[in-house]
């Protein structure tokens, strides 16, 4: 995958609120992609072919809030990073699990989220491994606010370094 770069293992952690299905289907049957999913397993696409590729999966229900989302992420991210030792992190942070989302369904607070991204961070760091974050789903018109916020306080926690120019 990416071997000239050396990089031997990478893992997809995959918080979006559809269960993935392109890179799931990619990755099918290559040991050195790990991936953990997490979704609301009722709407679109479950897809059995792609789900074969998701190493770690977690179907949510309808409306589930940031109680129970939030727990549910850190039980499974810290799984995932214990059961799999990658050389990079791709963290698909959708905002679709927001409250009111048309399409995800669920019931995660903008607090949620930018709590959820704080945790995914916390956790792969706290390993000293390398993360890329990619923004995906949200279909609310405060969704670019969130990632804003969830950006500036990853940056303020010490998670991620801004660079300037100058």
């Amino acid at each position: 995958m990416f071997r000239d770069y050396g990089i031997k293992a990478a893992m997809i952690i995959d918080l979006d609120a559809h269960q993935g299905n392109g890179h799931e289907r990619d990755f099918t049957g290559d040991s050195s992609v790990f991936i953990l999913d997490i979704y609301n397993g009722s709407i679109y696409p479950r897809d059995s072919r792609a789900k074969a590729g998701i190493h770690r999966k977690y179907e949510l229900g309808f409306y589930v809030g940031d109680e129970e989302y939030l727990s549910t992420v850190e039980t499974q991210v810290r799984g995932a990073l214990n059961e799999f030792q990658p050389d990079l992190v791709i963290y698909n942070a959708g905002t679709d699990i927001l409250d009111g989302d048309p399409l995800g369904m669920l019931s995660v607070t903008g607090e949620g989220i930018i709590r959820r991204d704080e945790v995914v961070f916390q956790l792969v760091r706290s390993k000293k491994i390398p993360i890329a974050m990619v923004t995906s789903g949200g279909y609310q018109r405060q969704t670019a606010d969130i990632i804003a916020n969830s950006i500036l306080n990853l940056h303020h926690k010490g998670l991620i370094p801004m660079e300037t120019k100058g």
